[in-house]
């Protein structure tokens, strides 16, 4: 047996999680700020998001702070590792949610002039990146190790 399929299949995980955690932290809290952020935007300037919201949804202000108080505790959420997971499947509940708005205002350019339909477009694209970034929070780094590892120490003792 060559000395690298003696290698413990762990040994790769531990080198490159060093590497790979920090950066995954820092964004991590960017995303907490970001949501927060924007939580705390839908009350101090309401009227901004009222004006988005499609004729056809009930209860826009409502709707409005309770998106507000979502963002909040989200972003609050993500940022503790413990209920990052959570609050990665929530997010991305969210901005599933949110979509039907942004295909208003796509359908509906007329309607917010301010916006260059350009910019309506590339919504979709950044809202898909929001739910990748998202997803990333949902893996559960010790569960993923678990369900791996069987596999490897069958490989190796095959070998």
């Amino acid at each position: 047996m060559l000395a690298s399929e003696s290698r413990n299949p762990r040994q790769s995980e531990t080198v490159a999680a060093p590497r790979r955690r920090p950066i995954k932290s820092a964004l991590r809290y960017v995303m907490a700020a970001f949501y927060i952020w924007a939580g705390v935007s839908h009350f101090t300037r309401p009227e901004f998001f009222l004006n988005l919201m499609p004729a056809y949804m009930p209860l826009h202000t409502e709707l409005v702070y309770l998106s507000g108080i979502a963002e909040i505790v989200l972003g609050i959420l993500v940022a503790i590792p413990r209920t990052a997971m959570f609050a990665g499947w929530c997010i991305i509940a969210m901005l599933i949610a949110f979509l039907p708005i942004h295909v208003h205002m796509l359908v509906n350019n007329h309607l917010y002039p301010e916006a260059p339909t350009s910019a309506l477009w590339l919504r979709f694209p950044l809202q898909a990146l929001f739910i990748l970034w998202a997803y990333w929070y949902t893996t559960d780094r010790k569960h993923a190790h678990q369900a791996t590892t069987p596999v490897a120490s069958t490989t190796a003792t095959a070998a």
